[in-house]
């Protein structure tokens, strides 16, 4: 009976550990979330970049794609 009350307390302070850090998480400003949206939006354009380098090698190729 002694072991399943440390096994008890030992789930319960591991629970409460668990909901105090995840209570603890930094939320997302504004500045960090228009730095995302930068990021994606200069991936997005070095695609494309690289989408139109490919056009243009295949063209001076002679490739029609």
């Amino acid at each position: 009976m002694m072991k399943f009350g440390k096994t008890a307390s030992a789930v319960l302070g591991m629970s409460a550990l668990l909901v105090a850090l995840s209570g603890c998480q930094k939320q997302e400003g504004p500045a960090e979330r228009a730095g995302k949206e930068v990021d994606r939006t200069v991936e997005k354009a070095g695609q494309q970049i690289e989408k139109a380098g490919d056009s243009i090698q295949d063209a001076a190729k002679g490739d029609k794609k």
